[in-house]
Order: C-alpha cells, then structure tokens, then sequence
C-alpha cells in the first residue's frame, strides 16, 4: 500500500477519482513538503509546474493591489489542492499562497497530473466542477462585496472561520487572523474592522481576549 493510497485527504479533492494503478504512480512522483507559517507556498505571477495538494494545515489566497496592499481572496484548508486552474490554462498563477499556520503539502508534478486529466475522465471532470465552483465563489464575493454592508461582511467572515475551520477548546476561533488580514477580506480599512470588532463586542456577540475572538452569540451575528 502506498502513502497516497492510505492518504485520507485525497477523498477531499478531485485525486478521489485516481484508482489504485494511478495512487502507485502518483506516490512514486510526489514531493512532501513542511510550510512554516508566514512562508508562501508559491507566489503571485508564478509558473507553477504541478499542482499543491494541502496534507494538514491552512493558507490564504492572497492578491496584490497596485498600491501594495494584500487582499485576502479566500482561505483554503486541507484536503484541498492548489494550482489547477493555473495547469490547465497554462498560465501563471494569479494568487500566492501563504501558509497561515504550518502546514504540511504534496506537489504533484504537471506531466503526471495531465496524464491523469487526459486518461480519468472522472479526474478531469472534478477538476472542472472544483474550477466552475471557484468561479461560483468568486460571483458570490463580488456580490456581498456590492450589497452587503461592511458590518454585514465581518458577521459572515467571523460565522465562516467558525464553521469551516471550528474553534479550539476555549470556544475561540482555531483561525486567528489578524485585524489587518481581516479588514482585507472583507475589504474595509483596519481602523474600521477594528471599530465593528469592538461595536459586536459592546453588543455582547463576541468575546475577545488579544488576539482570540470567541462567538458568544452565534444567532445574534447571524442577524447581523
């Protein structure tokens, strides 16, 4: 039995469709990697030359302003797999990825991922659905981004690092960000992702102790 085969992340993403023949091969050609956190896994406007499969841990998808500033796009969790849109289109990646914890990551080369996509036309398909959902994502940000209050976006960014990435003992969010990474996904200035912070605080819907957030009223944020 190889890694991959016993390898439980992979039922997460489009290399479940892989079948036992095309795991021997994908073990065989496969690099593990350790991603301290800060440390990007690839960088904006690069060629990448296979795809990233996320063993354990989490990054976020970030994109550069003309200014300078890092917008947050997305944030990505294991099981997850990194650079498939970049692969098929031949182009350099359009976000880089920063690990937001450590982490641990496969890279599997571009002639192996290809001849999977050109042999599995299961595997082909789930990377085109896994693409058309990012797609889907990417229409529904711009819309909260237009209709939605920036009040309204920090009640749903806090609602969804709860539900997707869960909460450590303490009821505190598993994912810390910080104010800056904050004020950039939902796209405010920092001073004011500060001041609703403290404003849901003063309303008693989350707790805060340094850098934790604990959500002490889930339905109130809700109807936020």
């Amino acid at each position: 039995m190889s890694k991959c085969e016993q390898c439980i992340v992979r039922e997460f993403s489009s290399l479940k469709a892989l079948n036992k023949n095309e795991l021997l091969k994908l073990a065989n050609c496969k690099s593990s990697y350790t991603i301290k956190k800060g440390e990007p896994i690839f960088s904006e406007g690069e060629k990448i030359q296979g795809i990233f499969c996320i063993k354990d841990g989490v990054c976020k998808m970030t994109k550069l302003s003309e200014n300078g500033n890092e917008q947050i796009v997305k944030l990505i969790a294991k099981g997850e797999l990194l650079g498939q849109r970049s692969l098929i289109s031949e182009e350099p990646v359009n976000l880089g990825a920063v690990a937001l914890e450590d982490m641990e990551v496969c890279f599997i080369p571009k002639a192996e991922v290809m001849g999977f996509f050109n042999e599995n036309n299961e595997f082909s398909m789930n990377v085109m659905r896994t693409i058309c959902g990012d797609l889907k994502s990417a229409d529904d940000h711009l819309v909260n981004m237009a209709q939605k209050s920036v009040k309204q976006r920090l009640a749903e960014l806090l609602l969804y690092l709860h539900d997707k990435f869960g909460t450590n003992e303490d009821k505190s969010l598993k994912i810390k960000l910080s104010r800056e990474e904050m004020a950039g996904i939902i796209g405010t200035a920092t001073e004011s992702c500060i001041r609703l912070l403290s404003e849901f605080k003063k309303k008693g819907v989350i707790e805060i102790s340094g850098k934790k957030i604990i959500l002490a009223d889930i339905a109130g944020l809700k109807s936020v």
